[in-house]
């Protein structure tokens, strides 16, 4: 990201953190981005700051952070006054950088080193947890799904997306983003945009503009349906998303034209134009009717 120079990294109000700046320890360590990981660098504590605020309170409970790697969230997270901060690193080449932060906040910063796709978030720390993160771009997706899973386990998700995948978060019915990730997110959670990110924020500056998105679970998701079936039922109706529910729905029941009269839907619709209320019923219905096809992937 272009704007880390060092005098951004001492923060706009001039307040020094008990660390040399990014770049300066990541010269020292000889560190790059590793492409694989889907890592991009994000230096300026003006942006990390404005993440770290949007995440408030941060001073109770436990701050879960993913993929921190040199630690410009992590600084800032524990900055802004995180009481506990548990940072899940796959790459070990950031152990030593960590380490360093954890020293300069002796007590406050746990670092895991792991994939966070084996690490149930819902059971680290205490009460409430927030997930804070720069998200991977390639594991960001099922990365969410699992955790709003785990329902209330998480009081607030403050999470970097690429644009085009927040887009598809808050999408509404009847537009082009709107479909199977849309359903399961707002199904289970309030969505609300925060802010976007250029690509010259980040080094090395990514092909796409990112956005920051937070997302606090539901109690209960927001109409009653088997989670299982709802999923089957939207793969189905996004599949070919030019189909209509007549046909696109006989992957879940030979009885699907049948089961949207009984729910009121026209047959000749498309997933694109129905509701989460209407795609819950769906599911309800479906759930009587049977049997299911095979589970496709999001």
């Amino acid at each position: 990201m272009s704007g880390g120079t060092a005098d951004d990294e001492n923060g706009a109000s001039g307040k020094l953190l008990p660390l040399p700046p990014l770049r300066e320890v990541i010269a020292r360590h000889g560190l790059s981005a590793n492409r694989a990981f889907g890592q991009n660098f994000l230096f300026d504590l003006n942006l990390t700051g404005r993440i770290a605020r949007a995440a408030a309170p941060i001073d109770v409970g436990t701050v879960i952070e993913i993929g921190p790697g040199p630690g410009g969230l992590t600084r800032a997270l524990l900055d802004h006054g995180a009481r506990e901060v548990i940072a899940i690193e796959r790459d070990r080449r950031f152990m030593p950088v960590l380490a360093e932060i954890s020293a300069a906040y002796p007590g406050r910063l746990q670092v895991i080193e792991g994939d966070a796709l084996k690490v149930d978030a819902a059971k680290l720390g205490s009460a409430p947890r927030r997930v804070v993160a720069n998200l991977p771009y390639n594991v960001a997706t099922p990365l969410l799904l699992g955790w709003l899973e785990s329902g209330t386990a998480f009081a607030s998700l403050t999470l970097m997306f690429q644009k085009e995948v927040a887009e598809r978060l808050l999408a509404q019915p009847k537009t082009k983003d709107y479909g199977r990730l849309s359903i399961a997110t707002q199904w289970r959670a309030h969505v609300k945009r925060l802010f976007d990110l250029p690509p010259r924020a980040f080094t090395p500056p990514p092909k796409v503009t990112s956005t920051v998105v937070q997302l606090i679970p539901r109690a209960e998701p927001l109409f009653p349906a088997d989670a299982a079936m709802l999923e089957r039922v939207t793969a189905a109706a996004f599949g070919q998303r030019r189909k209509m529910l007549r046909q696109s729905l006989r992957q879940v029941s030979p009885q699907a034209e049948e089961v949207l009269v009984a729910t009121g839907i026209a047959p000749t619709a498309r997933g694109e134009e129905l509701s989460i209320e209407q795609f819950c019923a769906l599911a309800r219905a479906f759930k009587v009717k049977g049997p299911i096809a095979p589970r496709a992937g999001l």
